[in-house]
């Protein structure tokens, strides 16, 4: 008996179990300690290098985010390209197919984009050639995705390689072409296109800046979730995520799976390309996407890939983002310290989703006697 109680005092206090399940209200809850802590820790950073009452730094930062109508449109439109790249990668990582290229795939887009409104401006009325960016930039990703797709489902490769891979092939395919649209000469730079004519540039809708670009990934959030939700490809994709086994013994043709929902995923980042281009930037360059088509997959996998959730996400951290930016510019820091304080924020909002997967419990001692 005195082994058995040794033997029980030597276990731990407490030990992690898996969640069977969590309420939708706990979970966001968790997320917002998350930030809170997030915050702090930011701040913990920052005072030191600035000497400023952390309040003075979280105005800064709703100041850089919201401060003004420019800054307001600004967060606006960096929210919509976030979401719309989070949206294309949710079908591939729906099916497990890890696509690490939505970087390129914007690029890609972007680049047909740019291709359009510099041969084509002249020629056609703005919104047909709008239609013309939407339908090609979208076919662009397309083809970017559906590469890895191909061999994957018939030569089963690595597709996480395979799509960085194509990164570095797309990046230098797009400096060839800037070589070409030079402006002017000798810069480097394609300049901004159509800068006099506006031509492809996505024109205001009801008054506002960015309202194209609202409505259209408004559009795209609904259509992908009902998509996922209701349709028997969406259907399909989840047997397809569940195991290849699964999808063979329910009579889903896998490799059909694989190349459509590629397809799928590579068009919506591609058109995420048309708008950047014609839609804000109105200019290429292999850096168009920011990183977003990596901070995207952070985005989809906190949101459990539900289009609707990602919007709150999104937000979040564009809101933050912008912040960071503006205390970097505000207080004379360079933008490394703009990416630390981002950074700090992404690591606390990922660690929180294994306090939402996993609990605490105490270890319960049993007394044998």
């Amino acid at each position: 008996m005195r082994k058995n109680l040794q033997l029980a005092n030597k276990e731990p206090l407490f030990h992690m179990v898996k969640r069977d399940t969590i309420s939708i209200k706990k979970a966001w809850g968790i997320r917002i300690i998350a930030l809170f802590f997030a915050l702090i820790a930011c701040a913990l950073f920052i005072v030191p290098i600035t000497h400023l009452n952390p309040i003075e730094i979280y105005k800064t930062i709703i100041e850089g985010a919201i401060g003004n109508s420019t800054r307001l449109w600004t967060t606006i439109r960096e929210i919509t390209v976030l979401l719309c790249i989070a949206i294309g990668l949710t079908p591939a990582f729906k099916m497990k197919f890890w696509n690490i290229g939505a970087e390129v795939q914007v690029l890609m887009g972007g680049t047909m984009a740019a291709a359009l409104m510099i041969y084509m401006g002249d020629k056609v009325s703005n919104w047909v050639l709008l239609i013309l960016i939407f339908i090609f930039s979208a076919v662009a990703g397309m083809i970017w995705g559906l590469i890895p797709a191909f061999f994957k489902a018939h030569l089963n490769t690595n597709e996480t390689l395979f799509t960085l891979m194509l990164n570095y092939v797309a990046i230098q395919i797009v400096s060839c072409c800037i070589v070409f649209w030079e402006n002017p000469k000798g810069s480097n730079t394609v300049g901004i296109i159509n800068s006099i004519t506006n031509s492809g540039w996505f024109p205001k809708v009801f008054g506002m800046t960015y309202g194209l670009n609202i409505i259209l990934v408004a559009l795209l959030t609904i259509g992908i979730f009902f998509f996922l939700k209701s349709s028997k490809m969406g259907y399909e994709i989840s047997v397809v995520g569940e195991g290849v086994d699964t999808a063979n013994y329910a009579g889903v043709n896998v490799k059909k799976v694989i190349l459509k929902t590629m397809a799928l995923s590579g068009a919506i980042c591609g058109f995420t390309g048309s708008l950047i281009v014609s839609g804000s930037s109105h200019t290429i360059s292999t850096t168009i996407a920011g990183g977003f088509g990596f901070t995207a997959i952070i985005v989809a996998w906190m949101a459990k890939f539900n289009t609707f959730a990602m919007i709150p996400v999104t937000a979040v951290l564009i809101f933050m983002q912008q912040g960071s930016i503006q205390i970097a510019t505000k207080f004379g820091l360079n933008k490394s310290a703009s990416d630390i304080i981002t950074g700090i924020i992404l690591f606390f909002l990922i660690g929180c989703e294994f306090f939402i997967n996993y609990k605490l419990e105490f270890t319960k001692i049993k007394k044998e006697v």
